[in-house]
C-alpha cells in the first residue's frame, strides 16, 4: 500500500529497526526529522536485516520540476526497498507514517496562494501567506535600509577629500643650455653637470651655475 503524504517533499529514513521521516520546507529545503518509532516486529527478530539507508521520495528525490513523476518513482522505490518485509512490518510502517505526518504538520504551514508547505521561518504569520507570496514588511524595510545606508556611505566617501597635498611635476633645466636636462647627473642635450651645489648661507641645494639662492637670496660665487 502506497503512503499518502501531506507533502511530496520528504525523506523516508526508516530501517528494519524502526521508522523515521524528514519533512522539508518547499522554500528553504530545511528539514524537520520526526521522532524515531521502534519496530515491534524487529524486536521479535522476525525481519530481514540490512535496510539502513534512507531514500528520498517526492520532489526532494528527483527535483521539484517533475513532482508527478517523482511521486510515482518514489512509490516504486518503496516497493523495492521494503521487499521482503513482513505484512506486520508494513502495517507498522504505515501507522508510523501517519503519526509522523501529524507530528510534522505542527511545524509547517500550507500557503493558500501557492499551495506550498513552508516552515515557520518562511511563514508570514501576519498575512497568513508564505514569505515568497507576501514578504515580511519589517524584514524588507530593514534590508532596504541597509542597502540605502551603503549607498549613502559610498556617496559620502566619493565627496570626501582625502588627499590634501599638491600634485606637481618638476623638470630640471640645464644651467648651461637652458633645455630640459633629464634625471641624470649630466644634461642629456649638452652634457653639462647637473650636480647640486649647497648655499653657504642657508644650506639649500641649488643647481650648478645658479647665481642667487632661491631660498635666502644669497649671491652665489
Amino acid at each position: 500500500m502506497a503512503l499518502k503524504p501531506f507533502t511530496s517533499n520528504y525523506d523516508d529514513n526508516s530501517t528494519d529497526a524502526g521508522f523515521q521521516f524528514t519533512f522539508c520546507c518547499d522554500l528553504c529545503q530545511d528539514g524537520y526529522k520526526t521522532e524515531f518509532i521502534e519496530s515491534k516486529t524487529y524486536r521479535k527478530g522476525g525481519l530481514l536485516k540490512g535496510l539502513a539507508r534512507g531514500v528520498s521520495i517526492g520532489a526532494s528525490l528527483l527535483g521539484a520540476h517533475n513532482i508527478g513523476y517523482s511521486v510515482e518513482r518514489g512509490a516504486d522505490i518503496f516497493s523495492e526497498r521494503f521487499e521482503g518485509m513482513s505484512p506486520e512490518w508494513h502495517r507498522e510502517h504505515e501507522a508510523a507514517f501517519e503519526i509522523a505526518q501529524n507530528e510534522a504538520k505542527q511545524h509547517f504551514h500550507r500557503c493558500p496562494r501557492c499551495k506550498q508547505w513552508v516552515c515557520e521561518d518562511d511563514w508570514n504569520e501576519q498575512e497568513g501567506l508564505c514569505v515568497e507570496c507576501s514578504p515580511r514588511m519589517n524584514v524588507e524595510v530593514a534590508a532596504f535600509k541597509a542597502k540605502k545606508m551603503m549607498f549613502d556611505i559610498e556617496t559620502a566617501s566619493e565627496n570626501t577629500q582625502v588627499f590634501t597635498g599638491k600634485i606637481e611635476t618638476k623638470q630640471t633645466i640645464c644651467p648651461e643650455c637652458g633645455k630640459p636636462a633629464g634625471e641624470g647627473k649630466f644634461c642629456i642635450n649638452c652634457g653639462g653637470s647637473l650636480v647640486l651645489i649647497k648655499c653657504p648661507n642657508c644650506g639649500a641645494k641649488l643647481q650648478a651655475g645658479t647665481r642667487f639662492c632661491g631660498e635666502c637670496g644669497n649671491r652665489m660665487k
